[in-house]
């Protein structure tokens, strides 16, 4: 299984030896993000923790862009079911949370992309009540993820290595707020992906 050695700063927040007054405060969560499948020909991503071991991928084994992606974890279990739908000019990514290993769905949010470059998400149940916005150019790796308050909760920029070295635009780092949903963030990574035909 492919590894990423993580940055000094990243090991030390994940190291048991912190003290108990640093364990117990909560902060934000740094992932990985290559956005390259793990398969041979595949399309896909890769996130890997701050431990630098994989935590989630996704295969796409269809051309970029596929109507139907799936988000899983480290041992290959469905976490989020990806599908595209289109209606005529209109296109829009509806997701569902997988349980039982994908043979039990539920909707859970919807993404359609804005005339500024971003996309608004709906939850599922909430009608066309935006709960959060996506920022960024789709021609460049650094966006951020708000919430309905404008308050960001997670944030994508190109990695960068301890000594300050920039690494291709397909090595991304993702940071997310310590009050956010982690998979709920990594979903719509992979969404904008899917909507700039990254994957």
């Amino acid at each position: 299984m492919a590894k990423v050695k993580p940055l000094p700063e990243a090991a030390a927040a994940s190291s048991p030896s912190a003290s108990p007054s640093q364990q117990g405060e909560q902060k934000p969560a740094v992932y990985t993000v290559w956005m390259k499948s793990l398969v041979f020909n595949g399309n896909g991503c890769t996130v890997y923790g701050a431990d630098g071991c994989v935590a989630y991928r996704v295969d796409n084994y269809s051309c970029r862009g596929g109507r139907e992606v799936f988000f899983m974890d480290r041992a290959g279990n469905n976490l989020i079911r990806i599908q595209r739908k289109s209606f005529c000019m209109f296109r829009r990514w509806e997701a569902c949370r997988c349980f039982d290993d994908g043979e039990e769905t539920r909707p859970w949010f919807r993404v359609h992309r804005t005339w500024k470059n971003g996309a608004a998400v709906a939850m599922h149940g909430s009608g066309r009540r935006r709960a959060y916005r996506i920022d960024g150019c789709s021609r460049k790796s650094d966006y951020k993820i708000s919430g309905a308050d404008g308050a960001i909760v997670a944030a994508i920029a190109r990695k960068q290595t301890a000594s300050g070295v920039v690494l291709g635009e397909d090595v991304l780092t993702l940071t997310v707020g310590p009050e956010a949903d982690h998979l709920l963030v990594l979903g719509l990574v992979v969404v904008f992906g899917l909507i700039n035909r990254c994957l």
